[in-house]
């Protein structure tokens, strides 16, 4: 019994120790770090007002578009068909002989690296000074020179402009320079009728579009005028007469003859029209059988003293005095070379001749035309010593008062 007793405590002291020991910890179990999950936003509270909308968030701004680069060249087709590979951008243009210079020379002036030939001594009085001293080029056709082609390499020149009648060769021609230069050379075809579109093709050259149809416009409205006003009046029997001794006319049919065929009877017919400016050789007989109503001297021929010539005194030309000096500065109003400037011609010839169906002032037009083409502002003192032989003596009586 005793001992019994005595299992019973010593069960009981060893539960009672065993109940009073800490449990053991268990190992750390690494685990993978868990995702934050987001903090559950507090509800919001209920309210009798109603809920303000939420704000849109602000647009983002998209970057700038990023302009591609121009482009350093482009094609361009000339007027005789030839594709040329020419600069995107153009400021510095060469002209290929005195045509092209007096066409260029109204519409880029500040663009010029030189001209094909001096100006005249008269371009003093109309010309700023600034284009005196551009190299001279020389003339690919025509005249007694021929393009310098160094001061052409020199002058830095990104285009070769030539303007005017193509010739026969003009395309083995322009091809070979430009193969020989490595500038580009281009051809724009420009006749009397056609003055306009020709500035229309130089402003898409020169993406001078704007200006050059300020040009192309005028030269339009001037053309049409005179269509019309030679359609309405009997044509005169003409002569034009050049060299110093007064023995070569401007033929009939010649490119130089374009506007004295349209306004007048043009005597002077031969078998062969000269393409050069002084015309074709006749003798003094061949002048007397034709035996014009009006003849028109070139300046520098035998105006100042016809009328002493013996030789000349049976002609009714001369005999009525109906014989006049064609307008000079800086440039010969008919042409020679057979440029822009004869619009001037078409003008003064019309007024001239057909009085009665001109509708315009001619001190005017003429003004009109040295501001767009020679960026003068013509006064009428210089007007009127350009037309001091080249009126009736009634229409100087005429000419506006200074």
């Amino acid at each position: 019994m005793k001992r019994i007793v005595t299992l019973l405590l010593a069960a009981l002291m060893l539960l009672s120790l065993a109940c009073a020991r800490p449990e053991a910890a268990a190992p750390a179990v690494s685990e993978a770090p868990k995702a934050e999950e987001p903090a559950q936003e507090a509800a919001p509270a209920v309210t009798d007002a109603p809920a303000e909308p939420t704000a849109e968030p602000a647009p983002t701004a998209e970057p700038a578009p990023t302009e591609a680069p121009l482009p350093e060249t482009r094609l361009f087709t000339d007027s005789v068909g030839r594709e040329v590979e020419i600069p995107y951008a153009i400021d510095k243009v060469a002209v290929s002989g005195p045509l092209a210079q007096i066409v260029l020379f109204a519409l880029c002036p500040d663009r010029l690296v030189g001209i094909a030939s001096a100006w005249d001594k008269t371009a003093a009085e109309y010309l700023d000074t600034k284009y005196y001293d551009l190299p001279l080029l020389g003339q690919l056709y025509g005249g007694k020179g021929e393009l310098n082609l160094e001061t052409l390499l020199n002058s830095g020149a990104q285009v070769v402009i030539d303007v005017g009648e193509p010739k026969k060769t003009i395309v083995e021609d322009l091809d070979a320079l430009q193969e020989q230069t490595g500038i580009p050379f281009v051809h724009i075809t420009a006749l009397t009728a056609t003055t306009g579109d020709a500035y229309r093709k130089l402003g898409e050259l020169l993406d001078m579009a704007e200006e050059a149809e300020t040009l192309a416009a005028y030269c339009d409205k001037v053309y049409a005028r005179t269509l019309e006003i030679a359609g309405s009046v009997e044509k005169k029997n003409l002569l034009y007469i050049t060299g110093d001794e007064g023995l070569n006319v401007i033929a009939q049919g010649s490119y130089h003859a374009e506007i004295i065929d349209l306004l007048a009877n043009n005597l002077a017919v031969v078998e062969s029209p000269s393409s050069k400016g002084t015309g074709n050789e006749v003798d003094m007989e061949q002048i007397l059988l034709w035996n014009p109503d009006v003849i028109l001297f070139a300046p520098g021929s035998i105006y100042g003293d016809v009328a002493n010539r013996a030789e000349w005194q049976t002609i009714t030309a001369i005999q009525s005095g109906t014989y006049y000096e064609v307008p000079f500065g800086p440039y010969n109003w008919m042409g020679f070379p057979p440029s822009v400037q004869r619009y001037l011609g078409m003008m003064w010839m019309s007024q001239l001749l057909y009085p009665e169906a001109v509708q315009y002032d001619l001190y005017e037009a003429v003004k009109e035309y040295y501001s767009l083409f020679y960026h003068c502002d013509l006064t009428v003192e210089q007007y009127s010593g350009l037309v001091q032989n080249s009126l009736l003596a009634q229409a100087q009586q005429l000419a506006p008062a200074a």
